[in-house]
């Protein structure tokens, strides 16, 4: 999705819920909308990786995210995905306090 702006909770959930959302100055957006009168050539292509939209023309239109927001997007992680990459020293660590404090109750991600 691109745009010149977006409201701060739409914005936060867009990336929770896998969607880019990439803001560019408004001229830019215009550029964009007068692609899209090319008909089937109006081919727009986001380069994630790269941090680019490319125009049909050739064109690339760099855009900024945040390094953290566009690894969970180039992985396909949401907060779920993202806290089961550490289940291994979670559970070492439930293991440890089992251990030390046997008299609380255990929690376990099995």
């Amino acid at each position: 999705m691109i745009a010149p702006s977006f409201a701060d909770i739409f914005f936060n959930n867009c990336f929770k819920n896998g969607i880019l959302p990439i803001c560019l100055p408004r001229e830019i957006c215009d550029q964009l909308m007068s692609d899209s009168t090319m008909g089937s050539n109006a081919r727009l292509t986001i380069d994630l990786p790269r941090q680019v939209v490319i125009r049909p023309d050739g064109e690339e239109v760099p855009f900024e995210i945040d390094p953290f927001r566009k690894h969970m997007l180039l992985e396909g992680l949401d907060d779920i995905g993202q806290t089961l990459q550490h289940e291994t020293e979670i559970k070492s660590f439930e293991q440890k306090v089992a251990g030390e404090r046997p008299w609380m109750p255990s929690i376990t991600l099995d």
